[in-house]
């Protein structure tokens, strides 16, 4: 008998999807490629899970020795790849079901990723070039219902056309570029495999530009005074007036001036501050939040706000609303959560008050709302999920309280005609800060209650040399905001680009520092062809792929207009090849003398390095001394390994951090054999495993 076949983008979505559209039982059909099967309104229904892509960009004409340009391209099933071999079940899972299907309905997540991946299922698998789409922003048996109920008759072409644009200038980019980097590379007797993307690359020079500063940076001297004291038997500290004295010696004129001399109260202003609450969450500030809370990369949040969104705990987080609309119905998620008891007393306050709106921010997405909690109450979190479920659900409920009040005090101190300022401030209503609890973080700083005229006990002014800082490095939280203002990538696709520049091995550390093999790609494209790295050409296509969802542009025509303009880079890069392939030989030989350093050898005093055999291909530590000096160490063979600034305390060589597939990262000290995981709080080290 015929059914309608519904395709979801994960196993999760379709269980919760099947649970919620079902009139009474369902049936979860195979191991682990399955599907569930039900009836809904006496019809039969079968939900399928994609996982993820199943076709992906390649080359035509593929497995042929690297060259550029490349434009001839095709979709070809992701199992198609070796390291996707897990894909194919999935695939013929499908193939195997859309045989008896007389319907078909797109469930995927409604955005441009979600879209594109249910069209290339349904046209490339199903044989069919359209169907329904249910659009829901949770996975709420209501919201699947309500999505189910008003599906529209035909898919989301205007999302689907924006996708297919998207990944095609993508693949473009990326494929013809990074191999023009490698191969200028090889061409100068260097070997290192590049990268360089569409968005890749503006982000990189962003990161490289605060580099640079900070390397420019020269420190300038100045000078502070500060007024020490007492008011009503308190200490108290005030900073003159000036601020900053570029000159020492009228820094010292002031000194000289103050010492010895009676310090009096000259004024003191209160002012009661209102402090607005904060906005909801878009995917941007939660993983902006989630750093400077927890430290989580933004990757890593988005991955975290992905598992409690298929767990139906929270709507759709890959939006940039910062709306919380009155149809979502929530003054019901408010009672949901009060049944909660970590949060029954915040969400009691909120229901006594009776008034359900909302602080907004500006920002719209016209697929979903902000990110905020269904009311659902969590079965099983893992203290990564709890961290972000509770930042979620307290900002959600910080912006229907009241603004919060806070009072700035001023008190200004004469000191033999020379002013001193002292500054206060202090929560005096908590109202939305108390939601948000201890993720609102605000300065108090209180100062002892003291009048007009009042003598300030025991004082003395001290004189502070300084120095000007250097620009702060960018974070991944405000790399994340940068790139949001200046229009690079998507909301979704950001915090996967930082994460492929520390996979390459741009950039490292929490506090971002630029490589020198992330310079040297910099650098080199800057000085012989900086169209690669231009942030307008990159805003550009990002308007366009706009305009194509909002149905008011051609994918032909964008692809086209693409495709000159990579060719013109490319015949530009060709000219310059041999320029760029030295000077990124260069980098990469100072990066790998730098990051592949492990200590100095205790046999010879030459340096251990890591080194990868050209006969075998295996790595190991390795004396630079060789072959006077066979002194070595064998290395972890599988997995990325990186050498940190941190020693061993044992015998002071560098430690390395070992990533491997599936298993939690981990220290090792390749001479001492011990392996270091962290685990509570304190580092653990066992036997190497031989």
């Amino acid at each position: 008998m015929p059914y309608t076949l519904v395709i979801s983008e994960k196993p999760s979505a379709s269980q919760k999807i099947a649970e919620a559209l079902a009139d009474d039982k369902v049936e979860k059909v195979g191991k682990k490629a399955y599907y569930f099967r039900f009836k809904h309104s006496g019809k039969d229904f079968v939900v399928v899970p994609a996982v993820g892509h199943l076709f992906v960009l390649d080359q035509k004409e593929a497995n042929k020795k690297w060259t550029y340009p490349v434009f001839d391209l095709h979709w070809k099933p992701t199992f198609e790849n070796k390291n996707n071999l897990w894909a194919e079940k999935y695939y013929k899972n499908i193939a195997k079901l859309a045989n008896g299907a007389d319907e078909f309905i797109s469930a995927c997540d409604y955005d441009i990723e979600g879209s594109t991946i249910a069209y290339n299922i349904l046209r490339f698998i199903c044989g069919v070039r359209d169907g329904k789409r249910m659009k829901f922003s949770t996975l709420t048996k209501n919201d699947i219902l309500d999505a189910y109920a008003n599906a529209s008759p035909h898919l989301d072409f205007p999302q689907i056309e924006a996708g297919l644009t998207r990944h095609t200038l993508d693949f473009l980019w990326g494929i013809n570029l990074s191999r023009a980097l490698t191969l200028a590379l090889e061409k100068a007797k260097g070997y290192w495999i590049l990268s360089i993307g569409r968005v890749q690359g503006p982000t990189l020079k962003i990161l490289e530009e605060r580099e640079k500063e900070i390397e420019r940076f020269v420190p300038e001297l100045f000078w502070i005074l500060e007024l020490y004291g007492l008011v009503n038997r308190e200490k108290i500290i005030a900073i003159h007036e000036t601020d900053k004295f570029w000159e020492k010696k009228d820094a010292e004129g002031i000194l000289s001036k103050c010492k010895d001399k009676e310090a009096k109260v000259d004024s003191v202003e209160k002012r009661m501050v209102e402090q607005p609450q904060l906005f909801p969450f878009d995917l941007t500030t939660l993983q902006r939040e989630a750093f400077r809370n927890f430290g989580y990369s933004p990757k890593m949040s988005l991955d975290i706000a992905q598992s409690l969104y298929e767990q139906a705990l929270i709507s759709y987080p890959r939006t940039s609303s910062q709306k919380l609309p009155q149809k979502l119905g929530l003054k019901n998620i408010i009672e949901k959560l009060s049944k909660q008891r970590t949060y029954s007393n915040l969400c009691g306050k909120l229901i006594e008050k009776g008034r359900f709106l909302p602080k907004e921010g500006e920002k719209v997405d016209p697929a979903h709302p902000s990110i905020f909690p269904t009311g659902q109450v969590p079965k099983k979190l893992n203290p990564y999920q709890h961290k972000i479920y509770d930042l979620i659900v307290r900002r959600f409920l910080s912006t229907f309280a009241n603004p919060a009040i806070r009072e700035h005090v001023t008190a200004v101190i004469d000191v033999n005609g020379e002013k001193f300022k002292a500054f206060g401030m202090r929560t005096v209503k908590p109202e939305w800060i108390e939601f948000y609890g201890r993720y609102a973080k605000f300065k108090e700083q209180i100062l002892p209650e003291m009048e007009k005229g009042q003598a300030v006990e025991n004082p003395e002014v001290k004189m502070d040399e300084k120095e000007t800082s250097p620009p702060n490095r960018y974070s991944q939280a405000s790399v994340l905001k940068v790139m949001e203002d200046k229009n690079l990538g998507t909301k979704a696709t950001r915090a996967q680009i930082l994460h492929t520049l520390y996979e390459r091995e741009y950039i490292r550390e929490k506090s971002i520092r630029v490589t020198s093999l992330g310079s040297a790609v910099v650098e080199a494209l800057e000085k012989h062809c900086p169209e690669i790295i231009s942030e307008e050409l990159t805003k550009n296509f990002e308007k366009e792929m706009e305009l194509i969802q909002e149905g008011k542009s051609k994918r032909e025509e964008i692809i086209e207009g693409a495709r000159e303009e990579l060719e013109k880079i490319l015949n530009k890069f060709k000219e310059h090849e041999m320029h760029i392939g030295s000077e990124l030989k260069e980098g990469v030989k100072e990066f790998q003398e730098i990051s592949h350093y492990i200590g100095v050898c205790p046999e010879c005093r030459g340096e251990l390095r890591i080194i990868r055999s050209h006969t075998t291909h295996k790595r190991f530590v390795g004396c630079s001394n060789y072959p006077k000096c066979k002194h070595g160490f064998p290395l972890p063979q599988k997995g990325k390994i990186t050498v940190l600034d941190e020693k061993c305390e044992k015998c002071g060589l560098n430690i390395v951090h070992v990533k491997q597939f599936k298993r939690r990262p981990w220290k090792l000290c390749v001479k001492c054999g011990f392996v270091i995981r962290k685990k509570k709080g304190e580092n653990k080290k066992t036997a190497k495993k031989s």
